[in-house]
């Protein structure tokens, strides 16, 4: 059976990484979180006093570049690779509310793309790979054999999204999560480097009404389909 690049993109919370991962196992293939390498740099960011509500230091974010190491490690237990930042597992840490407030401003550095584009595109030279995130199928896997562009009511996705941090013991609120979500889909649609737009090859899936199951049994079918 012959192995394929599989795109996911789509919207903050709609459950990209969740397909994926589903995907990726089901099939035996590669999963990618381009969202966590992202997120990595974000948080590297927040902690190197790069970025705030007051300060974005993007000259500081561009000189560290060359600072920030990031690499996956598949975590048995889990059944996918885990983010790791200079060599420290952060995959929890990158979920954080305060992460989500800034990346969307961190991915609008060209420069920054453009490294973490280079990474992930090396992670895809021998296809069976499963990738999620803003401009896989536009930019990083172009000529994937499979795109997928995930997207729902941004009412749903807050309420997902506020559940899975509740469930986390978070301290947030439903109205954060729904600026936040709504923040981010402004600044992913309109920045000028790569923005959020769905390939035009890309089979588009509105999950708002659909389960876990049902969506997976749709994205399932269609990678079968390609394979």
């Amino acid at each position: 059976m012959k192995k394929i690049t599989i795109a996911v993109d789509g919207f903050s919370s709609t459950g990209k990484s969740t397909i994926a991962k589903q995907l990726a196992k089901k099939l035996h293939y590669v999963y990618v979180d381009s969202g966590a390498m992202y997120r990595a740099v974000t948080l590297y960011s927040l902690k190197n006093n790069i970025i705030s509500e007051s300060y974005f230091y993007i000259e500081k974010l561009i000189e560290d570049l060359d600072k920030i190491h990031l690499n996956f490690k598949f975590n048995a237990n889990l059944g996918f690779a885990e983010i790791y930042l200079n060599g420290k597992n952060v995959e929890l840490e990158i979920r954080s509310l305060q992460v989500s407030n800034y990346v969307s401003k961190i991915a609008e550095i060209s420069e920054v793309r453009k490294k973490l584009v280079e990474q992930q595109q090396e992670m895809g030279i021998k296809n069976g790979v499963v990738m999620d995130g803003r401009d896989i199928g536009t930019v990083v896997f172009p000529k994937a054999e499979l795109k997928l562009f995930m997207t729902a009511s941004s009412s749903n996705r807050a309420r997902r999204r506020f559940d899975e941090l509740i469930k986390k013991g978070d301290k947030v609120t439903y109205d954060d999560i729904l600026q936040n979500i709504e923040m981010r889909d402004l600044i992913d649609t309109s920045r000028d480097d790569s923005p959020l737009v769905k390939a035009v090859d890309a089979i588009e899936i509105d999950n708002s009404d659909l389960s876990i199951d049902e969506q997976f049994e749709l994205v399932y079918k269609l990678a079968l389909e390609k394979i």
